[in-house]
């Protein structure tokens, strides 16, 4: 990994293995994993494609990426989660950093960055992934990267509050969050050291990188947060009204920051 290492908490968190069963294990998951699927698989530019995983962890998306048909190289710098993702049918695994990927330029036909940038608290060191990521996409690809909303951490503390002593955030805690921008739950049992965006401040960082004029979509929009949203996922009529809804809302400006999660696209020069 030459110079770059993760933080020791970061790859703590993810050894724990937690995020193979993330999006599967609540409604919160659930609503995030179906969104994610539906808008990538709306904005991905053909069939049978070159696609590059970036921080794929254990390849919960490399797997349906890779079942739709497309060639999938999942990069992430964790070994344990390297190692699960490779035994996926169709996808390549390898260990890596986004800020220093292990393949040529132009070699995809689209590059997501699913879960790296939030963990890199650093301005520039997201703009240097979102060079990479670039780099290795041919002209006119997708390059697409996930980023956490200003509002997610205060939004989770009043909505899930997570009991038991030690493993409650404090309400002083949730209100430092969102004026600060940055958590760091790992001692709770919670998440890890992340950094929080404001929609504007993640395409600027694009357009800094190269990828200038990007689109943005609300991933779970302000449904997210309703309390038992499993329910609302398993009742068949309001599922499909969730989906066609937010297909509506997912671009709206006045929107995009009410939802715990942001997907920010453009197309390689």
């Amino acid at each position: 990994m030459s110079e770059w290492e993760l933080e020791r908490a970061i790859r703590a968190y993810y050894e724990r293995g937690g995020e193979a069963v993330r999006l599967t294990a609540d409604g919160q998951g659930r609503l995030e994993f179906a969104r994610m699927r539906d808008l990538i698989r709306r904005l991905l530019p053909g069939d049978r494609l070159d696609v590059l995983d970036v921080g794929g962890a254990t390849g919960v998306h490399a797997e349906w990426l890779a079942a739709d048909g497309h060639r999938v190289t999942l990069v992430d710098p964790v070994e344990s989660q390297v190692a699960a993702a490779a035994e996926l049918p169709g996808v390549e695994a390898l260990v890596g950093d986004a800020r220093e990927l292990p393949c040529g330029d132009d070699a995809f036909d689209a590059v997501l960055l699913m879960g790296p940038i939030y963990h890199l608290t650093d301005r520039s060191e997201r703009v240097r992934a979102l060079r990479e990521a670039s780099r290795a996409a041919r002209p006119g690809a997708v390059v697409a990267a996930v980023t956490i909303n200003r509002a997610a951490g205060w939004l989770d503390f009043l909505c899930r509050r997570v009991g038991g002593g030690a493993a409650t955030i404090s309400y002083e805690e949730s209100l430092r969050a969102l004026r600060e921008g940055d958590i760091g739950y790992f001692d709770l049992g919670l998440f890890t050291t992340a950094y929080l965006h404001h929609p504007g401040e993640i395409a600027d960082e694009f357009t800094e990188a190269g990828l200038g004029g990007p689109d943005q979509f609300a991933v779970q929009g302000p449904a997210g947060v309703i309390p038992d949203l499993h329910d609302v996922l398993d009742h068949e009529e309001a599922a499909v009204h969730y989906m066609e809804a937010m297909r509506g809302l997912e671009a709206e400006p006045s929107l995009l920051g009410a939802s715990a999660h942001l997907l920010t696209v453009a197309r390689a020069g």
